[in-house]
């Protein structure tokens, strides 16, 4: 998701301008390279064979623990100012070359039936998927962003439960649950994201999909030694990622010159593997991994991947999840 916009101020500028001066000398000739927060790549549609399929490790999904349901999220809150900004920081992840093919295989997925979207934001999705007639439903942290929503959108139309995504409960059983631009790196521990897996099979009946857009860690493409990798470079624009390894925590910063403003996002990385084992600890089974929404093959070298895990057809519903209070505006 787009950073946290911090107002401006007038000694960082020169302080970030230096760092990623010094990022960029210690890799003379090499091209930015794009990493976590550069976003979807741009391929032609490509048919595949079956995918592959995992076997599940249960087929049910316990009930929140008390831990799980109190605790406060670890992710950042997107304030009114960043909300307000939200859509003008989407660059081309807003235009209709990027929506479309989501929307498109979204509307697939759902087969009829309804959708959740966790962490539904301002809508980039949400709103013309449920113009497409698919009866959408959005969990979210941020009240300010649930406001921009409403600009688009009433609450008759996409109804939203502020609270977190991974213990917010919304009543009934979903076709579709899915989590776009690399949105669960937003939660900051492994915990988080496996209980938002959990959660997400919670809300899923039988034969439903948990779809999730994410970012594949760039972590070959960093030179020994060296942690802090550039991702655009350019006179609007100034980004690089910070890694941690250790943690699997990546810190995007960003500073866009002309307009005086700064931000930065936390996130936590995961592997394609590790997203696979918390699926199958929420019960749920690999179904396809494409390296875009056109259906592109997803390789060693892909940036990024879409990933459809499916909850079996026998798996039992399992009681209604005592999540942390929630409430629709």
């Amino acid at each position: 998701m787009p950073p946290i916009l911090e107002r401006p101020r007038s000694d960082s500028a020169p302080v970030l301008l230096r760092f990623c001066s010094g990022v960029l000398r210690g890799a003379p000739g090499r091209s930015p390279p794009r990493t976590f927060s550069a976003r979807l790549s741009r391929q032609t549609f490509r048919v595949r064979g079956r995918p592959a399929r995992l076997r599940s490790m249960t087929s049910s999904h316990p009930p929140l623990s008390a831990d799980e349901a109190t605790r406060g999220p670890s992710s950042q809150l997107w304030d009114a100012h960043t909300a307000v900004r939200y859509d003008d920081t989407l660059g081309w992840m807003g235009t209709p070359e990027a929506v479309e093919p989501a929307v498109d295989l979204l509307e697939q997925l759902a087969d009829g039936g309804t959708a959740l979207e966790f962490a539904v934001g301002s809508g980039r999705i949400a709103v013309p998927l449920a113009a497409r007639g698919v009866p959408v439903h959005g969990i979210e942290l941020s009240e300010p962003m649930v406001e921009q929503l409403r600009a688009k959108a009433d609450a008759e139309r996409i109804p939203v439960t502020v609270g977190d995504m991974a213990t917010a409960h919304v009543p009934g059983r979903f076709s579709l649950v899915y989590l776009v631009y690399n949105t669960i790196s937003n939660l900051l521990t492994q915990q988080e994201q496996v209980a938002c897996f959990r959660n997400a099979a919670r809300h899923l009946m039988p034969g439903g999909r948990f779809v999730v857009e994410l970012g594949v860690p760039p972590l070959r493409r960093l030179p020994p030694g060296q942690l802090t990798c550039p991702f655009d470079v350019s006179e609007e624009h100034l980004g690089f990622d910070v890694i941690d390894p250790v943690t699997q925590r990546l810190t995007s910063y960003h500073h866009w010159p002309r307009r005086g403003e700064q931000g930065r996002s936390e996130q936590r990385y995961a592997w394609p593997a590790e997203l696979d084992l918390m699926a199958q600890m929420a019960g749920m089974e690999l179904e396809r991994r494409t390296a875009d929404w056109h259906g592109a093959e997803f390789t060693a070298d892909s940036e990024q991947h879409i990933s459809v895990w499916r909850l079996p057809l026998g798996a039992a519903e399992s009681p209604d999840p005592a999540a942390q209070t929630t409430r629709a505006p």
